[in-house]
């Protein structure tokens, strides 16, 4: 019973690890660049 418990420690930390790997891969793939959008407000232009 208690290396069933080891066992379900381990995979939640290793698909908590890479769920937060994802994340820090998507921020990163977004933070970069430049953000043009145009309305009925006229052009906004942000950087990232």
């Amino acid at each position: 019973m208690k290396r069933n418990g080891l066992y379900l420690i381990i995979v939640v930390l290793a698909v908590a690890a890479g769920v937060l790997g994802y994340k820090v891969y998507q921020d990163q793939q977004q933070a970069s660049g430049i953000n043009i959008q145009v309305g009925e407000e006229g052009i906004s232009v942000e950087t990232k």
